[in-house]
């Protein structure tokens, strides 16, 4: 059994100064080490957190522009086929324009040419019915 005698009484004071030299040289060192951790740790959270919005930032502004620069592209990309679809039918309608002149021309040309080519077939007709006559009675016809 356990005696109740002076002893007790050092034991218990040598307990409660061990407390405090380890609290003033183990615990305390040891807890605010901890602390500064946290402390770092919640500063750097903080600050990826504020990178990240910025980041966010940065890329919704550079979404929108994106988005911009393609409805600009769409737009002027139709502007450019709504003039070329203009042009290309003012160039049909100056075309279609000069269709008829141009078939008043190839029929005016053509009439001349069956013309020229009635008189050069006429004028040779003649000659060669002449020849064929005078082959056939073997004489001149002249």
């Amino acid at each position: 059994m356990v005696s109740l005698d002076y002893s007790l009484g050092i034991q218990i004071v040598n307990f409660i100064i061990l407390i405090f030299i380890l609290n003033r040289l183990l615990y305390k060192p040891l807890l605010s080490m901890i602390d500064k951790r946290r402390q770092r740790f919640a500063e750097s959270e903080a600050e990826i957190r504020r990178l990240q919005g910025t980041v966010e930032q940065k890329m919704a502004a550079y979404d929108e522009k994106l988005r911009q620069a393609k409805t600009t592209a769409i737009e002027q990309k139709n502007e450019i086929i709504r003039q070329g679809a203009e042009e290309a039918k003012g160039i049909i309608d100056v075309v279609r324009a000069e269709i008829p002149g141009l078939m008043e021309q190839f029929q005016v040309r053509m009439a001349g040419e069956i013309d020229a080519a009635k008189r050069t077939l006429s004028s040779q007709s003649q000659k060669l019915s002449v020849e064929i006559a005078e082959k056939v009675l073997g004489r001149g016809l002249r």
